[in-house]
């Protein structure tokens, strides 16, 4: 590919988001990274949810399939498994697989299955209404709490951390070369890695919490942004209101289609004794 827009179907310009919505500087940084790669298109496979960030799809040209809501991950695990030389790329939103999609999170990433996953966090359902949804901040206003959720959010990251990710980070809309920079190596482990892209919703999140113009929620989101060293010297109380961002974990471990062929090949000498 001679640039990152061969990844790109620009006949389906206009993009579908809203003006203001983050899901485009993200897919910037996912096609630069692919194009970084080296991909091939007939050997990648991205796919998708429901969600906003589950029209991710519409714009990428390589394979693809739009899934359910939640199960985005549940088809990629099986779309690896059945031909694991392909390049497995899952877009899922924070309602998407978080909420509705948390425990197929929680087993492929369990499992190490060699899928690389990044996560849209938009704090909210954007697609239907502006509903809270598992990452949404504490006391922020939603369609769902007028008067201030009371819910306490995931940390996505931390969760994947606990489930045995062997690549977890976490970048922002604010930089997109670093967010770019952490899909890029995602792509390269062989192995289940998890990237969380903190994005904005001007539209609903924004508007129900007094940050109504893009700018505004890019603004705060900045403002709340700290690296992994300074979150080192911080009090548990002051993180519950910050998105760390960084590479969190790193490290090599063998991935489950392989354990797979190895145990397919003992059963196949077991049967031929």
């Amino acid at each position: 590919m001679t640039d990152y827009n061969d990844y790109l179907l620009k006949d389906k310009f206009p993009l579908f988001w809203c003006k203001g919505c983050g899901n485009g500087i993200v897919l910037q940084a996912i096609v630069r990274a692919f194009h970084k790669r080296g991909l091939e298109k007939r050997n990648t496979v991205v796919v998708t949810g429901i969600g906003c960030w589950g029209k991710a799809d519409d714009y990428i040209d390589t394979n693809t399939f739009h899934g359910t809501h939640g199960r985005a991950l549940a088809f990629a695990t099986g779309i690896k498994l059945a031909n694991p030389q392909l390049t497995v790329v899952a877009l899922v939103g924070d309602g998407d697989g978080a909420t509705i999609g948390g425990n197929h999170l929680i087993h492929a990433a369990r499992r190490n299955v060699d899928i690389t996953t990044i996560m849209v966090n938009n704090l909210t359902y954007g697609m239907t209404g502006g509903q809270y949804s598992g990452t949404t901040p504490d006391n922020s206003i939603s369609s769902t709490s007028i008067y201030g959720h009371i819910e306490k959010p995931f940390d996505v990251c931390k969760l994947v951390e606990a489930s045995g990710a062997p690549y977890v980070a976490r970048g922002t809309t604010n930089n997109a070369v670093q967010l770019s920079k952490f899909i890029e190596e995602a792509l390269g482990k062989k192995s289940f890695s998890f990237v969380e892209a903190i994005s904005q919703c001007p539209v609903h999140y924004g508007r129900s919490n007094q940050k109504e113009k893009p700018t505004e929620v890019l603004a705060w989101m900045k403002e709340n942004t700290i690296t992994i060293k300074q979150a080192e010297k911080m009090a548990f109380e002051e993180l519950a209101t910050k998105f760390v961002t960084g590479r969190f974990v790193d490290r090599e471990q063998i991935d489950y289609s392989t354990k797979y062929k190895k145990m397919q090949q003992l059963s196949k000498g077991v049967r031929d004794e």
